[in-house]
């Protein structure tokens, strides 16, 4: 998986704090909105171009890992 901290960034001066991903302005959230609303990630980074299809896939995997891990040690 790649580097944890140059997959987010937060920082007040961009858009309030909201995370995004890094060396962009473009949301997370932004890319769980579009999968709920049925894009596929072609269509994602269509719109979002400054985000690369690497970030994409760690940002879905990380949240993959964090979600089992939160089952796992809830068991």
């Amino acid at each position: 998986m790649s580097n944890n901290k140059n997959l987010v960034e937060i920082d007040p001066e961009k858009l309030g704090g909201t995370p995004v991903f890094f060396g962009t302005r473009v949301p997370i959230q932004n890319l769980f909105d579009c999968l709920e609303g049925g894009e596929s990630l072609d269509e994602f980074l269509n719109q979002f171009p400054s985000v690369t299809c690497e970030q994409v896939l760690a940002v879905l995997e990380e949240s993959k890992e964090r979600l089992l891990t939160g089952y796992e040690s809830a068991a």
